[in-house]
């Protein structure tokens, strides 16, 4: 009988302690599995977003090598405009910048670097942008506007490619100084096994008198 006295005790003590926290609990595992489910359906629901994102960055990238600029256009409006998060919003653009800038049409080759610099989800392809819109912006001999693009802050691994076109930019200012100074930054920066880059911007930097 001590036995089943002793049961009866710790009984009547879980029930005690139930009927005090027994709403708290079951609202925390509530709360609980109603969090698993959301980061589940949000899982979900991003690789949905990304796989739709990857398919119409393919389709722009086949348009852009076919030389279909209405085809570009419509994926790449779709990508920008439903997914502008992902990362094939930013690559989309960065690929019809390209294709709009080797036709010549710098304005709308500005107009999907600037969605870039200002929207990318990344940092790395925002400072990618960036380098090309000011390069975009010396073809379009707005030099002021691509010195003000360079002179933001950027990545390491970008400041030497941000120097050399700094000192391009320069030059075609006719600032011979401030283009040496650029250049020999650029050659500080960059790496020393990219040699190809160095010749060229050694080349460039003599063509200054050095």
């Amino acid at each position: 009988m001590a036995y089943d006295l002793e049961e009866q005790e710790q009984l009547a003590s879980i029930k005690a302690w139930w009927k005090d926290n027994g709403v708290t609990l079951l609202s925390v595992l509530l709360a609980a599995a109603i969090a698993v489910a959301g980061w589940q359906a949000w899982r979900a629901w991003q690789a949905n977003q990304s796989q739709q994102a990857a398919a119409l960055y393919d389709a722009l990238v086949k348009a852009a090598q076919a030389g279909d600029a209405k085809a570009l256009r419509d994926a790449g409006g779709t990508l920008v405009e439903s997914y502008p998060r992902t990362l094939y919003a930013t690559m989309g653009t960065l690929a019809a910048a390209r294709f709009h800038f080797e036709r010549a049409d710098l304005k709308n080759a500005r107009a999907q670097l600037q969605w870039a610099v200002e929207r990318s989800p990344s940092d790395g392809l925002r400072d990618l942008a960036r380098l090309r819109l000011a390069a975009v912006l010396l073809d379009d001999k707005a030099y002021d506007e691509a010195l003000a693009l360079l002179d933001a802050t950027h990545a390491a691994p970008v400041a030497a490619q941000y120097a050399a076109l700094k000192g391009d930019i320069l030059v075609a200012k006719n600032e011979s100084a401030g283009a040496k100074a650029a250049y020999k930054l650029a050659l500080e920066k960059s790496d020393q096994r990219n040699a190809a880059f160095r010749a060229s911007v050694q080349l460039r930097l003599d063509a200054l008198g050095g």
